[in-house]
């Protein structure tokens, strides 16, 4: 198949400057383009080609001010089988015009269906043009068929994936010598460790941690809570919410380590010496790909009852699940079981990494967007592999 994956007009692929979709292109085309033609479009970055072909995926990019334009000439003049288009659903109707004979597959990462973004006669042009739609848990595709009945057929989860060769838990010699050269490198031998990956955005929540952080330290006076990450993907910037964040960590010093944005390269170090993961989302997450991250890395999760965040956790066997999650006391119950329980924390830890292996891995996405794929050109149902929840 003569396939294109499309990203939005945020950030390039691949993810130099972070961001999950960039990711998951970048991470899924590689795989895919041992066996069919892929071609991978972004935007344009100082630091990328605008075009180059690597690992057998072409990578074209155009200009984010007019990257629509850009795309619809690119394809008039491509005969495409398929083209997967990410979270943008108003711009099915314009690019399926553009190449008639080619069939879509429209990926949704958020709620982009939401009446905020789109009327119903929209919702209704995309769900018209499109083969399949593909989402990345079970949560955002009921925001779609909710609304959109007639999407029903057409629509089926296909979970967002990881590199496991990239992620080393503790109890493997690679994830020992790396637990232990981070934390000499960032002076925190002996600490036990809580991690935050996200955003610094109220939405993702870092203040209920530091909220949380007295009832802590009274049952651990080792802990240090890290956070990592700025107030947008590669923007270390400081707004007046990371203002906040910072003052109000700084009351805690002994306590608080803030690393701002880190290449997604980087991460999986960072994960190998931490002990807890936490996600404090506020908003309806999607899925953050974090949860994924967290697993491969072998580590324990706390994570919020927001959206899709749940699916990926099952209540005590890779970790537990805050139902009250606007309180921080609430996340501090939960952090000081796991601290007080090294065994309960590899158990999960052990387990959560042998569900990624199964399930979550980029050749398994790959495979299951394949599928998807061959569907779409076949205009037949979505039901057969147990990953694709419909």
């Amino acid at each position: 198949m003569k396939i294109a994956l499309i990203a939005t007009e945020k950030l390039p692929v691949p993810a130099i400057r972070g961001g999950a979709i960039q990711i998951y292109l970048q991470s899924v085309a590689s795989i895919i383009a041992q066996k069919h033609d892929v071609t991978v479009i972004s935007i344009t970055d100082s630091e990328l080609l605008d075009f180059e072909q690597t690992n057998g995926v072409k990578y074209i990019r155009f200009s984010a001010d007019r990257y629509v334009e850009q795309i619809e000439a690119h394809i008039k003049a491509e005969n495409y089988d398929v083209i997967h288009l990410c979270n943008r659903p108003n711009w099915i109707k314009i690019l399926a015009a553009a190449s008639p004979q080619t069939k879509f597959v429209l990926s949704v990462h958020n709620e982009m269906f939401d009446y905020e973004k789109m009327t119903d006669i929209e919702g209704l042009d995309c769900i018209q043009n499109v083969s399949k739609i593909v989402t990345v848990s079970n949560f955002i595709g009921k925001t779609i068929t909710s609304r959109f009945p007639e999407a029903v057929n057409k629509t089926s989860t296909v979970y967002s994936g990881v590199d496991i060769d990239h992620y080393h838990p503790a109890w493997t010699g690679n994830g020992k010598s790396t637990r232990n050269r981070i934390r000499g490198e960032l002076n925190l031998q002996g600490r036990k460790i809580v991690l935050f990956v996200g955003r610094l955005s109220k939405v993702k929540g870092p203040h209920l941690l530091l909220q949380a952080l007295p009832h802590i330290i009274d049952k651990h006076p080792d802990i240090m809570m890290v956070f990592i990450g700025s107030k947008w993907f590669g923007d270390d910037n400081v707004n007046n919410y990371v203002r906040h964040l910072y003052t109000f960590g700084a009351m805690y010093k002994e306590h608080v380590t803030f690393i701002k944005f880190v290449r997604p390269k980087n991460i999986p170090e960072l994960y190998a010496m931490s002990d807890v993961f936490v996600c404090s989302s506020q908003w309806q997450e999607p899925l953050a790909r974090v949860h994924y991250e967290a697993m491969a890395a072998g580590l324990p999760i706390i994570t919020s009852k927001r959206g899709g965040n749940p699916e990926v956790i099952e209540e005590g066997k890779n970790g537990y699940i805050i139902d009250d999650f606007e309180n921080p006391i609430e996340y501090a119950k939960k952090i000081n079981l796991l601290l007080n329980e090294g065994n309960t924390r590899r158990s999960m830890g052990k387990y959560g990494r042998s569900i990624v292996e199964r399930d979550f891995n980029w050749d398994r996405v790959a495979e299951n967007l394949l599928h998807v794929y061959e569907q779409a050109r076949a205009n037949s149902p979505t039901k057969t592999n147990p990953l694709l929840k419909g």
